[in-house]
């Protein structure tokens, strides 16, 4: 288990080495003795997550970022490709928020909100789970869902219109940012759209949602 995993730094991320030998369980047991270990050295940093070695499903990405954050205090903000170019405009998405929010503000929630439940705070929220249909999450901020946004989601609580909401799989019952209501497309059921990061804020007036990319972070105005 030597070389299982092997943890590399870049600027404001961490890249993870994954052997791909070895069961996912394993990997999972190996990845929490490295980061209990290394706590003291990352302490609360809000970070990018790189995993090379193997292709995960979402599924395992959650389960990753899961063990990372339960044995240690890292905030990991988004999953990043090889491509460095990619990384930096991730970075600077980071440091966007890193400048609005310092490390006494934010609020982290582990795990899936089931239905009828409802997560409130004034702080800006990170989920390392899912928003299951029927569940909620209002905040006075910023709102990041790693996992799947099924339930509802409020933004900017407080009338605040300059807030946005993240989501590795963005599908909510409602949305919406400040005083403005984001109304999502009907879905084909006999089509599964491609699961893709998706950002929702508000753009000339209206709210919209976009996929992640490197030239909407270049131009977006949080």
């Amino acid at each position: 288990m030597k070389h299982a995993v092997v943890i590399k730094s870049f600027p404001n991320g961490i890249s993870l080495y994954l052997d791909e030998m070895l069961e996912f369980d394993e990997i999972l047991e190996e990845v929490a003795i490295k980061f209990r270990e290394a706590e003291h050295f990352f302490k609360d940093a809000k970070m990018a997550l790189s995993v090379e070695g193997r292709t995960l499903t979402v599924a395992e990405e959650k389960q990753l970022i899961e063990t990372i954050c339960t044995n240690s205090h890292l905030q990991i903000i988004c999953l990043v490709g090889k491509d460095d170019k990619k990384n930096q405009t991730y970075v600077k998405a980071i440091q966007q928020v890193n400048k609005k929010e310092d490390a006494a503000t934010g609020q982290i929630c582990r795990g899936t909100l089931h239905k009828g439940q409802t997560l409130e705070t004034e702080r800006s929220i990170i989920v390392i789970g899912d928003v299951e249909a029927g569940a909620s999450v209002i905040s006075q901020k910023d709102i990041i869902v790693i996992g799947t946004l099924h339930g509802e989601a409020y933004a900017g609580g407080n009338g605040d219109n300059t807030r946005f909401v993240v989501a590795l799989d963005m599908s909510p019952e409602k949305l919406r940012i400040g005083d403005l209501t984001y109304i999502h497309p009907q879905k084909n059921k006999w089509l599964k759209p491609k699961t893709q990061p998706k950002i929702t804020y508000i753009k000339d007036g209206m709210v919209v949602t976009e996929p992640i990319t490197k030239e909407l972070l270049n131009n977006l105005p949080l």
